[in-house]
């Protein structure tokens, strides 16, 4: 089993970028990790080296509408799992271990003959080392308006629009930008161009794509991303996670302090840009863990946490006053 998972570790950027390329992770950490990734492989069966990447989870809500004549939405959430859990979005290998969870809620809000909007909630997230624990990468919301008929089937083809497998393809490309953006610094950089390529065949598209008012579209969201201005938000990521929840348990002051520092990081990227909208879904998603982490900590640091996160994140003020107690 050690053979097995040294070999797979060589050809895991995921896994080559906690060993390999970190080369400012200190010993312990290296062998902390290594010793959690071989506990979960020895806890879990060593299925198979597939290209599945994404577990996936789908509920599709029809409450609004009438489904005497849609009933054929119940094939709706099984087709979007089906698309995601099969296609190879990477040449990359992942055991059953490493799979990234992703939830959709969809609500289908209204219907036109064949044409439906809905509203759509994307969570993942992601193990923290060492502990049997997840933490949260990434909640999205977005509108979305598609046309759906029975016995429909999806094709995974990235250079022609299609108003469902786009979408599907543009988020699975953000989920795993997100997810290797935690493990190594802007891992997530070739998942990224992906989306932005998607996102290009869209803007014809309109809807959900383009800006409109004060809604904010897909293309915005890949744009910051990729934007250089953001580099310090996308750095902070990979710090926060691994070298301040993935050393949490064995050196919770340090990571404490590693964590206030990728918070000083976001902060810098803020007073660069004017789009908040990355910076959103990170608050939206780890609001209550951030401030869970200072919540034990020494006076000083969970004052400096309370000073640093009231300015990056003024709109959840009175969830992080409980710091000040």
């Amino acid at each position: 089993m050690y053979q097995m998972y040294q070999m797979h570790q060589m050809d895991h950027p995921k896994l080559d970028s906690l060993h390999m390329r970190s080369h400012n992770d200190d010993k312990s950490m290296r062998l902390t990790i290594s010793a959690f990734i071989l506990f979960l492989l020895a806890a879990a069966p060593l299925t198979s080296l597939a290209n599945q990447v994404f577990r996936v989870s789908v509920d599709v809500n029809t409450s609004q509408i009438s489904t005497t004549d849609y009933e054929y939405l119940d094939e709706f959430g099984p087709l979007i799992k089906e698309y995601l859990e099969t296609n190879s979005w990477t040449d990359d290998r992942f055991l059953e271990v490493e799979h990234i969870h992703v939830n959709f809620q969809i609500v289908i809000n209204s219907v036109d003959d064949r044409n439906f909007s809905a509203t759509m909630i994307i969570s993942t997230e992601r193990p923290i080392y060492n502990t049997m624990q997840v933490s949260p990468v990434m909640i999205i919301n977005d509108n979305w308006d598609f046309s759906f008929s029975r016995s429909q089937n999806l094709l995974f083809d990235t250079y022609q629009y299609h108003d469902i497998a786009s979408v599907l393809d543009f988020y699975a490309y953000i989920i795993l930008g997100f997810d290797y953006d935690t493990y190594s610094e802007k891992g997530g950089d070739d998942f990224f161009q992906s989306a932005q390529q998607i996102a290009e065949l869209g803007q014809s598209a309109g809807s959900g794509w383009t800006s409109s008012g004060s809604r904010r579209s897909r293309s915005d969201l890949i744009s910051q991303l990729l934007n250089p201005n953001y580099e310090d938000y996308r750095i902070a990521l990979y710090r926060y996670h691994r070298f301040g929840l993935d050393l949490f348990t064995s050196q919770p002051d340090q990571s404490r302090d590693n964590i206030l520092e990728a918070f000083e990081m976001i902060h810098q990227s803020q007073r660069r840009t004017t789009g908040r909208y990355v910076f959103d879904l990170l608050f939206a998603a780890k609001h209550r863990e951030f401030r869970a982490i200072f919540m034990d900590a020494d006076t000083e640091r969970r004052l400096e946490a309370y000073n640093l996160l009231t300015t990056i994140d003024d709109s959840r003020i009175s969830e992080y006053e409980r710091l000040q107690r």
